[in-house]
């Protein structure tokens, strides 16, 4: 291939990317949500509604589900959608800081870089909004492991191209896959469905920039590069969703916490919902060459595949 060749592709992609771009800053300012306005927030909670969607719990299915009063069921679901919006605070934290440190000193004229900023505005309207979310849900602050946070830290340091990109789009499709789930569900209180409609829209956007730029990255990758970014991205999406669920939502509901943990690990119900709802963001993965033989393990070791 000559070099005119090779240039030429080069430009015909940047002109790929930048039309991706200018499609999802279009469709950011035709439809785009202010959280402050748009969410009821003075309406007092009515804890005759779930927080979740029953199916999606934790312990549903399980013998100390069936167990349960609906008013203890709802308590849970309340604690767990609380937790899971924390828990989505924090990557989008992550998110945000990867995303500007991709864009730094680059071209501000690119509809790349511009929909970069558009995003990371989103993200912050998202966490105020999910915090604001727990807070009405009268939940604590939920946060991952010790372990799991200083993890993060080191990631979001360190992680670059597809890696970055591929991580965020875990995170976002995972919870999207929830999320689709409750803002349909007339049993969740309305605000949450809301919270969950304004995510949706918004984030569909997001998954699609990190999907193209994962492909981008990837384009000439050599098979150590993919091997090696396959398995960070694994780890990184055990870490997320290993962490969704923190194990004090069970004593903040009201629960046996022992009983609850150990119910919930086994409960087979729950992890068929993650692995029927992934198998698209599995595809995406081992199309994209990064679903090897170890990132599956991991991936099976977290109830995705």
């Amino acid at each position: 291939m000559t070099s005119a060749d090779t240039h030429g592709r080069r430009a015909g992609r940047h002109q790929d990317r930048q039309a991706v771009a200018r499609r999802l800053l279009a469709s950011s300012e035709a439809l785009s949500y202010d959280p402050v306005r748009e969410v009821d927030w003075e309406t007092p909670l009515d804890e005759d509604f779930h927080g979740a969607s029953p199916e999606w719990s934790t312990l549903y299915g399980t013998p100390y589900w069936d167990e349960m009063p609906e008013s203890r069921r709802r308590a849970l679901t309340r604690q767990e959608a609380a937790s899971v919006a924390c828990t989505g605070i924090w990557f989008e934290m992550i998110l945000q800081q990867m995303v500007l440190r991709d864009f730094y000193a680059k071209d501000p004229t690119d509809p790349a870089f511009q929909w970069a900023l558009t995003e990371i505005a989103d993200e912050c309207r998202h966490s105020i909004m999910f915090a604001r979310g727990a807070a009405k849900l009268g939940a604590p602050a939920y946060r991952p492991r010790r372990l799991v946070v200083e993890l993060g830290r080191v990631f979001k340091t360190v992680a670059v191209g597809e890696a970055a990109y591929a991580a965020i789009l875990v995170a976002e499709e995972v919870l999207d896959v929830m999320q689709r789930d409750w803002m349909r569900d007339e049993r969740v209180v309305p605000f949450v469905r809301t919270i969950n409609n304004i995510h949706v829209v918004e984030e569909s956007r997001h998954m699609e920039f990190a999907r193209e730029e994962t492909r981008a990255r990837l384009r000439g990758a050599s098979w150590p590069r993919r091997q090696f970014n396959a398995l960070v991205v694994a780890i990184a999406s055990y870490c997320i969703v290993t962490s969704m669920v923190s194990p004090e939502v069970y004593a903040n509901a009201g629960l046996d916490t022992d009983r609850s943990i150990r119910e919930a690990r086994a409960n087979e119900h729950h992890r068929s919902m993650l692995r029927s709802g992934c198998a698209g963001l599995m595809e995406f993965l081992h199309s994209a060459g990064l679903l090897t033989r170890a990132a599956t393990r991991i991936y099976q070791r977290a109830d995705l595949i």
